[in-house]
């Protein structure tokens, strides 16, 4: 992807690692914004339609805080109850209506491809904020980003990479994104840790395969890791046939501080796309790595703000002149006087 202005975000199969670095740099370029140092009101008068047809705290709220953050508004539909979706209306009819009224929409939705069909009769850029299991892409962008900033601080590069993804990667879509971005780099060892019934689909296996990197899968975790990176996934109940067999899983891969220190270094970054179901019989996360200063998942919440302010400003083809209107913090000032 070498241009991104007026273009939909819909796969991270779209992005080379130029087009990564792009993003990153004008993420990067966003803290002083999402710090609230400064405020930017390059989208003033800009509409963002925050289309979510699927339940969502963090991806729904992030995405409306990174548009007003640079100035725009916000309109949103939550629930396929609350839509004419409800009533049969087709997905290019929504779009072709709703892009009417918006100049960027960010849409997830529970069927995989979803997204994309929606784009094909929207009239603005399209960005896909998760299609059922299928894609995730700037949840992948922002995990990435977090990846690159945890491995810097420890002096090291994305590239040589050991990353271990543990939980549900059948119907995980973090991980399937995530996975295909870091077949762009090199040199990186995946880990793939689950039980048979959620291994990583075959299609993201190969990919892995066929860009040369390490692969190692298995069902448990076995003696000492050497993985920088420990991403651990969600059980996906609400993608499951029954939640009988949710249920089966669930609880099957749980980190605490003891089984941290008993398999992996102690420079381990530990990662989660969130929800963790912190559930007594899940517990995917203990309450007690809440100290572990590797616990880099509300970083990755905070990233995903910057990330999502990088796409918006691309694909809307004002990243250049965010600083130009930039302003102080009113608020901010007087309550620091």
């Amino acid at each position: 992807m070498t241009e991104f202005t007026g273009n939909h975000i819909l796969s991270v199969n779209q992005f080379d690692r130029d087009a990564i670095e792009k993003i990153f740099s004008v993420a990067h370029s966003m803290e002083p914004y999402a710090r609230r140092e400064k405020r930017t009101t390059v989208l003033s008068g800009a509409i963002l339609g925050n289309l979510f047809f699927e339940p969502s705290t963090r991806t729904r709220v992030s995405f409306g805080t990174a548009f007003n953050l640079l100035g725009g508004e916000v309109r949103e539909t939550t629930g396929m109850d609350n839509s004419a979706l409800a009533k049969g209306e087709s997905l290019f009819d929504t779009a072709r209506v709703l892009s009417g009224y918006s100049d960027i929409i960010a849409m997830r939705h529970p069927a995989a491809g979803s997204v994309s069909e929606f784009a094909e009769g929207s009239r603005v850029p399209v960005i896909n904020g998760g299609d059922g299991a299928n894609e995730h892409p700037t949840q992948a962008l922002l995990d990435l980003f977090t990846i690159k900033r945890e491995l810097n601080y420890h002096g090291k590069g994305i590239d040589g990479l050991h990353i271990a993804m543990i939980g549900d990667l059948r119907y995980g879509r973090t991980v399937h994104s995530l996975s295909r971005l870091l077949c762009l780099y090199k040199d990186v060892r995946f880990t793939l840790i689950s039980p048979k019934e959620l291994a990583m689909p075959q299609p993201i296996v190969d990919a892995i395969n066929d860009a040369g990197h390490r692969l190692t899968i298995t069902e448990q975790l076995e003696g000492n890791m050497d993985a920088d990176i420990c991403y651990q996934t969600r059980i996906q109940e609400e993608r499951f046939p029954s939640q009988e067999e949710a249920n089966r899983y669930r609880g099957k891969f749980r980190l605490n501080q003891a089984i941290y220190t008993r398999h992996f270094q102690s420079k381990t970054v530990i990662m989660h796309p969130l929800p963790r179901d912190s559930r007594m019989e899940a517990n995917e996360l203990d309450n007690d790595l809440n100290i572990n200063p590797n616990l880099a998942i509300f970083r990755q919440t905070d990233n995903g703000v910057l990330v999502r302010m990088a796409l918006f400003a691309l694909t809307l083809g004002v990243e250049d002149l965010v600083s130009k209107y930039e302003r102080d913090v009113v608020w901010y000032s007087n309550k620091s006087s």
